[in-house]
């Protein structure tokens, strides 16, 4: 469980916080009154605004006694309205913790509704924004709440959660509010991440991640085993650091990491358009993680191929599909470029062979196939460049592709100092 911080702990960084506590209509919202309680233990001054359905759950006299201020519930109400009340509050607010929030609540967020006190003082504030989905599993994992999601984060929305498990209707799976200590210990890391130096602050990082499809009829196509895990860890690390990242992905089922711009595309042609295009609009480091497909269809078949009588084989032909990096590499507004080499035997001869025919800054180097590499969450990786005296290496050993994300960026930033400094001044 993770440690609590109490009121008097003057280190805490929600001490002295003024923090506003949206509570909607779920059954999560008997578990918010505690939470009121914990940001009182860590120092913040707390004042709660309730919808109309989260008082069917909870009655607001409960958070009155726990936060020592009344609950607000009504955009109409005479008295706090004669002074713009709703106005007062959003400006009043450091924090805006909104736990649980459902996917209707969700749903008028993403679009700008402001249709009661909480969505209206959300768009007129702005503190920084926490939101803790709770509902179904099916609500939670379907398309529109997906996109919700997606939007919310964009607006910059950080989300805490949700948790799997049983639900109070008795489904299990992905929707449940996270525990009141869990939200709180993602805001105090939140907060502790302000306050650590970003090395990578200004800069702007493209990463490519995923495989290509590269399509051979209208139901068939040359893809190869990448899922993609590497590529979105290596964005969010990068976002960590301060960073402004792209992430262009082919087609994976990973979730785009949070503060990540993320283009998605299908063939090698699109990816490479993809970056040629981002690198135009700037671009200090460009990363290229994905496994792009080697080959295509000399010709796409409009019409599903079918089996020949009598033939026991079936030929294609194939041609080269473009060289993202290399393309990149050699282009007139050439960011710091560092590839990717995946192999399955002479590993160091393969990638400092394309290290120097492709003119990159660096490479990264390991073994893949069949358990190792593209489907695992380890990775144990190869960093080499050029440096006065020869090649250099750096050699990060077997760990998750999270943790290696952020040891490779920390290692790729210290070796190219010199390049990336002015863009991030």
């Amino acid at each position: 469980m993770p440690t609590l911080m109490s009121s008097n702990d003057s280190l805490s960084p929600l001490h002295g916080r003024r923090v506003l506590l949206g509570i909607s209509g779920g059954i999560a919202a008997y578990k918010s009154a505690y939470l009121a309680r914990l940001l009182k233990k860590a120092g913040a001054d707390v004042r709660v605004v309730m919808t109309r359905g989260a008082e069917a759950f909870i009655a607001p006299l409960t958070f009155q006694a726990l936060t020592g201020h009344a609950v607000r519930d009504s955009l109409l109400d005479p008295s706090a309205e004669a002074g713009m009340g709703h106005i007062e509050l959003a400006r009043w607010a450091d924090v805006i913790v909104i736990a649980p929030a459902t996917a209707n609540l969700m749903a008028s967020l993403a679009h700008g509704h402001a249709d009661d006190l909480l969505t209206t003082l959300c768009l007129a504030s702005h503190a920084r924004l926490f939101i803790a989905p709770a509902m179904n599993q099916g609500m939670w994992s379907h398309p529109a709440t997906q996109a919700n999601l997606e939007r919310l984060q964009q607006y910059g929305w950080h989300i805490v959660g949700p948790d799997a498990g049983e639900q109070a209707c008795g489904d299990v799976g992905q929707g449940r509010m996270l525990e009141p200590e869990a939200i709180l210990e993602a805001l105090h890391q939140a907060y502790q991440r302000d306050t650590t130096p970003k090395p990578a602050a200004g800069l702007r990082i493209t990463v490519t991640a995923g495989p290509t499809r590269e399509p051979l009829d209208p139901v068939r196509y040359l893809t190869n085993r990448s899922s993609g895990k590497m590529g979105f860890a290596l964005a969010e690390a990068a976002q960590a650091l301060g960073a402004s990242v792209t992430l262009i992905s082919g087609p994976v089922t990973l979730e785009t990491p949070h503060g990540v711009r993320r283009v998605d595309v299908t063939t090698a042609d699109d990816m490479l358009a993809a970056a040629q295009q981002s690198v135009q609009k700037g671009c200090d480091l460009f990363i290229s993680s994905a496994a792009v497909a080697d080959y295509k269809a000399a010709s796409y078949a409009e019409h599903k191929l079918k089996k020949q009588n009598g033939e026991e084989t079936l030929t294609l032909t194939l041609v080269k599909n473009p060289d993202i990096v290399a393309t990149i590499a050699a282009g007139e507004r050439r960011p710091t470029v560092v590839g990717f080499a995946a192999e399955t035997q002479d590993v160091e001869h393969y990638a400092l062979d394309k290290l120097t025919r492709k003119k990159l800054d660096m490479i990264v180097a390991n073994q893949v196939g069949a358990n190792e590499g593209f489907d695992s969450d380890d990775n144990a990786v190869t960093l080499y460049w050029q440096a006065e005296g020869g090649v250099k290496a750096h050699e990060l050993p077997l760990q998750s592709k999270v943790s290696l994300a952020h040891a490779l960026l920390h290692e790729i930033l210290r070796v190219n100092a010199a390049s990336l400094a002015p863009a991030a001044q």
